[in-house]
């Protein structure tokens, strides 16, 4: 089992995206994410958000918003309990490289149209919705998103997240 972070900074109408392109094995090789990475120990969810936006970034969120807790169970892998953040207040500026791949603002409105996991078009579309804070089970085998549980009852997939 591991623990993570995800956090779409907003700003000017635009998410930061991390596109992945560089680091070795990465299962999320050639996807666009959000920024965040995996719990250091003794770390609280806010710290480990804090610190890899920052290493990923070079930017140091000041105001953020816990979304919701994305449960990945992906055949074949430990299951993954990811905190998802929206943040919209920073200091700092854009690092140029990110051993990870690379960073772009990126319009909400276009963000679906990159290549994402296709359950993280659910929680886009969640966050466009404004929705309350949230529990998202994303059921994965090879690739293929399975089934999707939404606090509980099954959730419609889409592929429209920029409302």
């Amino acid at each position: 089992m591991k623990n993570t972070t995800l956090c779409y900074i907003q700003q000017d109408g635009c998410y930061l995206m991390l596109h992945r392109t560089k680091k070795k094995g990465d299962e999320n090789a050639g996807k666009w994410i959000g920024v965040g990475g995996k719990f250091e120990e003794g770390e609280s969810p806010e710290e480990c958000l804090v610190r890899e936006v920052r290493e990923e970034t070079g930017l140091l969120v000041s105001s953020w918003r816990l979304r919701g807790i994305i449960t990945f169970a992906y055949e074949g892998w430990p299951t993954e309990y990811m905190f998802l953040y929206t943040a919209d207040e920073f200091t700092g500026h854009l690092t140029e490289t990110c051993s990870e791949g690379e960073l772009a603002w990126v319009p909400i409105s276009r963000v679906c149209s990159l290549p994402l996991w296709e359950g993280d078009q659910i929680f886009l579309r969640l966050l466009a919705e404004d929705a309350p804070f949230f529990s998202l089970k994303l059921c994965y085998r090879d690739g293929c998103l399975l089934q999707a549980i939404l606090n509980g009852r099954p959730a419609a997939c889409t592929d429209d997240c920029s409302r």
